[in-house]
């Protein structure tokens, strides 16, 4: 293996350990959807069809839960502790700093929505997902996306204290108006026009329509092309933003 794949690696398994041993984070992205997931469906159980709405709304909440959130926080956290800068001046290239704490978000979005089909199947009687191609499709879709708008969000919080803050200005209401418990569908006219919008919306559609519906990615393709320009977007933004220092150094 190149040295800078072996590099990659082993910078991954250490986020994976620091992970695990930070519980609360664990919580946040493992347990905390999980929560959600039996709480609802406990409310809704015995009504299939708003089952239906919420296995796959709560699988799109944790990849943005595993991305969007925990980047931010992440990269804020160790801009603002110096970590970023002491870590460009060691001998460890900065990409493949960068890909290991990349890595570690996709693995844990993985795990999630693995956990999340799981319960769907043992226990909302949702059955195995239906389309396996278009589930993979929107997950990485939805984790790049998702990925590259966290880490431009992270250029935007000023210190972590106020990191919390900033990141569920952004992940609550986006839950709540891209239909994770309802169907946007049902909602009023403004707020559906606002959820065709936004990215969660249309990963969510996808999601629904390989675990649910069935609807082939020809189904979904405008979704994608939504999901497509806020990853340009982000991409971009995380890219041209990016500051090793901490907003106190400069």
């Amino acid at each position: 293996m190149p040295d800078s794949a072996v590099l990659a690696w082993h910078q991954y398994r250490l986020e994976r350990r620091m992970f695990w041993r930070n519980p609360s984070a664990a919580f946040f992205n493992f347990f905390l959807p999980l929560l959600f997931l039996a709480l609802f469906g406990a409310i809704f159980g015995g009504d299939q069809d708003n089952l239906n709405v919420i296995v796959p709304g709560i699988a799109g909440m944790s990849i943005m839960a595993t991305t969007f959130s925990a980047l931010a926080m992440n990269i804020t956290f160790l801009r603002e502790q110096g970590v970023l800068k002491r870590m460009r001046g060691t001998p460890l290239p900065s990409g493949t700093y960068l890909v290991g704490i990349a890595a570690n978000a996709v693995t844990n979005a993985t795990i999630q929505v693995t956990l999340v089909i799981l319960a769907g199947r043992l226990f909302f009687n949702i059955g195995w997902p239906k389309d396996w191609i278009e589930l993979v499709v929107f997950v990485v879709a939805g984790v790049v996306c998702l990925a590259s708008l966290g880490v431009a969000w992270s250029h935007v919080i000023p210190n972590f204290d106020a990191a919390p803050a900033y990141v569920n200005i952004v992940f609550l209401p986006a839950i709540f108006i891209s239909g994770v418990f309802y169907d946007v569908d049902n909602t009023p006219a403004f707020l559906r026009d606002i959820a065709q919008a936004l990215p969660l919306t249309h990963i969510i559609d996808g999601l629904s329509g390989a675990m649910v519906t069935g609807a082939g990615l020809e189904d979904n393709l405008s979704g994608l092309a939504v999901i497509l320009v806020w990853t340009i977007a982000g991409v971009v933004l995380a890219v041209r933003g990016f500051s090793w220092e901490s907003r106190r150094d400069s």
